[in-house]
């Protein structure tokens, strides 16, 4: 069972290497642009007004039961947001916040979710 689970984490290690992720040295990220745009994604905090986010994805719309920006960044998105599909990476230029979010945030953000 051991060796099953070391296999199996040997692969996910693998797979995020060949598409350029080190998950070790990267965190969940929600990042807010200068053109109104919110992101979520995998990279590294920091005072920069440029950002690469990995395994990228876009929030078109967040709904009133959010309380504003920074409830996608502590709860995640909900079934009536819209977010858009993921992208293997994206530059983000005109960076005005990046928000490290939380493990139930990231959860919700890693669903598939586009409102109807």
């Amino acid at each position: 069972m051991l060796q099953f689970f070391s296999e199996e984490v040997e692969k996910i290690r693998a797979s995020t290497r060949n598409r350029g992720i080190a998950m070790s040295d990267k965190i969940a990220l929600l990042v807010t642009t200068k053109h109104k745009g919110v992101f979520f994604g995998y990279g590294q905090p920091g005072g920069q007004e440029t950002i690469r986010l990995e395994r990228a994805r876009m929030c078109v719309y967040w709904s009133k039961d959010m309380r504003g920006v920074l409830g996608l960044a502590s709860q995640g998105p909900s079934r009536t947001c819209r977010v858009g599909p993921e992208v293997p990476a994206i530059t983000l230029r005109d960076v005005t916040a990046i928000v490290e979010c939380t493990p139930v945030a990231e959860e919700q953000w890693r669903k598939s979710l586009w409102a109807e």
